[in-house]
């Protein structure tokens, strides 16, 4: 088999493993809660169980510097995460709506912390096992793969509950097997060469965020990682809830699980791929530039579907599917520049910094959503106001792309 084959398998099944629970925790646990009456608010802040996946990169040392001694050092831990996934999201079956606190909020912390450490592994055995010339590809792929596992997380569970295929109890566990797709690829493939020796613990702790503060000076570091948090702002607020949000202006778990989802997905594909080929053409910056501006002109579609909510299936395709294209792109030009900004050496724990960062608004602020929704009088306000807050990330790109030609001339 050829390493073009072996990407692309590799980034499908490993993408799909990473994305599957994060769809499930973001996604299906509040359209599960709100098919039981659970106010809107209630859930909004149980979407802070997610909080581990904005600070992974505390225990990310420790993934780098401790090996299982079984499958190697990537994989051993892939796999024990990816069996605590499955596990997880089954035991989700067996909790009680009504005792968020006491039954819910533990088996989700529980299940974004492990999905979190995947992702930590995951993610660096992607930076180890590919060179630098296949990571815009294999992110491109990758994320392809993490949008498709929407369907087995998100879809399919709604579309079996709503025709009364399956009970809410069954689909959680039928989301559960998916897992198995990440587990048999961890166990089929290589483990990447590592061409360090393992560092001690103080050095696994200390050593990457030094490289990387000696590297762009504190200045460049603080700019850049805001850009990071930022770049996405906007968008992320505008889909924390989106789910309700259809399901509130009066479309069903069919409708959203199908058509609308279906949309997004084929969009999100097509967006990552052409992000990926642009990117090669107009370079890491420009294609941020590009893209960025697309993505804060997507969350327009949920404007238009906030101020006409009719039941168009149509209409709800075309917004989410506008959206999902100008996402896929953002997100494969964001992915494309994290690999850039990161050392091979401290793949695990630098890649855990920036994707946290990346994911920090969500994680911090979409616990706050359905307040936000409400005191902007609504959900047309509300969409306009996450329009205003693409701004900041883009101004500090700005900032930033002028910062680095100074230093470039400096040196």
């Amino acid at each position: 088999m050829n390493q073009r084959c072996k990407l692309v398998l590799i980034c499908t099944f490993l993408g799909f493993s990473s994305g599957l629970p994060l769809f499930a925790l973001a996604s299906l646990v509040p359209v599960w809660l709100k098919t039981y009456g659970v106010d809107l608010k209630a859930i909004g802040l149980i979407t802070t169980v997610m909080l581990p996946y904005a600070w992974k990169f505390l225990w990310a040392p420790l993934l780098d510097r401790y090996e299982l001694p079984f499958l190697g050092k990537r994989r051993g831990w892939m796999l024990v995460t990816q069996i605590i996934c499955l596990l997880c999201l089954g035991c989700i079956s067996l909790s009680d709506y009504q005792n968020l606190l006491g039954s819910v909020v533990p088996i989700c912390v529980v299940l974004a912390f492990v999905s979190a450490s995947q992702d930590i592994v995951l993610d660096a055995y992607r930076r180890e096992y590919f060179s630098d010339e296949e990571q815009a590809s294999a992110m491109a792929v990758w994320l392809a793969a993490y949008k498709i596992s929407s369907l087995a997380s998100f879809s399919l569970p709604l579309i079996l509950v709503d025709k009364n295929y399956a009970t809410w109890q069954q689909v959680w566990w039928i989301c559960g097997l998916f897992m198995l797709l990440g587990i048999f690829t961890t166990l089929i493939i290589k483990e990447p060469q590592h061409n360090y020796q393992t560092p001690s613990l103080q050095k696994a702790i200390v050593e990457p965020f030094k490289e990387f503060f000696q590297r762009l000076g504190l200045k460049q570091v603080i700019l850049v990682l805001s850009f990071i948090c930022l770049y996405k702002l906007g968008d992320m607020l505008a889909t924390n809830l989106a789910s309700v949000f259809y399901l509130e202006i009066g479309y069903t778990k069919t409708q959203i699980g199908t058509v609308a989802k279906i949309a997004g997905l084929t969009a999100s594909i097509i967006g990552g791929i052409i992000g990926a080929v642009w990117m090669n053409k107009l370079g890491v910056y420009k294609s941020l530039w590009v893209f960025g501006i697309l993505q804060a002109a997507a969350i327009l579609g949920f404007i238009w579907l906030a101020y006409i909510p009719a039941n168009n299936i149509y209409v709800l395709a075309v917004a989410i599917a506008g959206e999902a294209l100008a996402v896929g792109m953002g997100s494969a030009a964001m992915g494309g520049y994290l690999a850039t900004l990161t050392n091979r050496n401290y793949s695990a724990t630098q890649f855990a910094l920036f994707s946290s960062i990346a994911a920090l608004p969500r994680t911090i602020l979409g616990g706050s959503v359905g307040y936000m929704q409400e005191y902007a009088g609504g959900w047309f306000n509300f969409f306009i106001f996450c329009t205003f807050l693409a701004i900041p990330g883009m101004v500090l790109l700005y900032i930033i792309g002028i910062t680095s030609k100074h230093m470039a001339r400096a040196r």
